[in-house]
C-alpha cells in the first residue's frame, strides 16, 4: 500500500480532527515502530507499521467519507460536545449520522442560522478552514437601521477591529424579505461579521449563512440535513485546493 503522511492517515481514521491529532504529534504522543513522530508529513504505510497513540496501538479502519449539509437553527452549538449542556449540531442529526465521527467544518455562533458543513474528511476541513486558503463564506445580514454608501466603502476596503484589519468584504443590498443585507468574507475571525457592522456602529439582529465556497444553502429547510451529491464534493474540493497568492 502507498505512504501517506501521518496526520492525513490518522485523521482519516476517524481517530480524530486534524486540529487534535496535530496536537498529539507536536506533544510526540505518536510513535512510528517505536520512534515518536516528529513531523505531520512523516510517510507510513497503514500495512507495514505501527503506529502508536500515547502508548497504545491505533486502528487504521477508515469510516466511509461523510459529507452533510445542515441548516442550524439558532441556539444550537456548532461543536461535538458542549461542557455547558447545550445543544449542539450533533444532537440534531439525523439517527444514522450520530455513530460517525463526523465534525463541522468552522464555526457558526450559537444565535446564527444556516448552513454548516459536517464531515469527517480531515483534509477537505483544513483547506477549508486554513487562513491561505481564502474560502469565501456568504451571509444574509438584518441591522439596525441602513448603511451609508461611506459605510458600504469601509467595508469593502476593510474594517479595523481589535485583532487586526479585515480583508475586503463584498456587500449588496439583500431582497430577502427578512435580512438587509448579503455580505461575503473569506476570513474566520470570531464573531467578525457581527464586529465588522458593530464597528460602524450597527447591532446585527438577524445573521445566516447562504454559503461556503462553491456550496450553497439554497432552499434546505431549517433544522434539516441532506447530503452533498458527487457534483459538489468534487467543486468544493477543487476550490478548496486553489491557494491564494498575495
Amino acid at each position: 500500500m502507498a505512504q501517506q503522511p501521518i496526520i492525513k492517515l490518522l485523521t482519516a481514521s476517524g481517530i480524530g480532527s486534524r486540529r487534535k491529532i496535530a496536537a498529539v504529534i507536536k506533544r510526540g504522543g505518536v510513535a512510528i515502530n517505536g520512534k515518536v513522530a516528529e513531523s505531520f508529513n512523516e510517510p507510513v504505510d497503514s500495512v507495514r507499521d505501527v503506529i502508536t497513540i500515547d502508548g497504545k496501538r491505533a486502528s487504521y479502519k477508515k469510516e466511509p467519507d461523510v459529507y452533510l449539509m445542515l441548516n442550524k437553527p439558532k441556539g444550537i452549538v456548532s461543536s461535538t460536545s458542549d461542557d455547558r449542556g447545550r445543544k449542539t449540531v450533533i444532537d440534531i442529526l439525523p439517527e444514522k449520522y450520530r455513530g460517525i465521527r463526523i465534525y463541522p467544518v468552522g464555526r457558526l455562533d450559537k444565535e446564527s442560522t444556516g448552513l454548516v458543513l459536517m464531515t469527517n474528511d480531515g483534509d477537505l476541513t483544513f483547506r477549508l478552514t486554513h487562513p491561505r486558503f481564502e474560502q469565501e463564506k456568504e451571509y444574509l445580514v438584518k441591522i439596525d437601521g441602513e448603511l451609508n454608501p461611506e459605510e458600504i466603502a469601509e467595508l469593502a476596503k476593510g474594517i479595523y477591529l481589535d485583532d487586526g484589519k479585515t480583508h475586503p468584504a463584498k456587500v449588496k443590498v439583500s431582497r430577502h424579505p427578512h435580512f438587509s443585507y448579503s455580505i461575503a468574507v473569506h476570513e474566520g475571525k470570531k464573531h467578525q461579521v457581527r464586529r465588522m457592522f458593530a464597528a460602524l456602529g450597527h447591532d446585527v439582529l438577524g445573521l445566516k449563512r447562504i454559503r461556503l465556497g462553491s456550496l450553497r444553502l439554497n432552499r434546505l429547510p431549517e433544522g434539516e440535513t441532506r447530503e452533498l451529491s458527487p457534483a459538489e464534493v468534487e467543486s468544493l474540493s477543487k476550490g478548496a485546493m486553489r491557494q491564494k497568492v498575495r
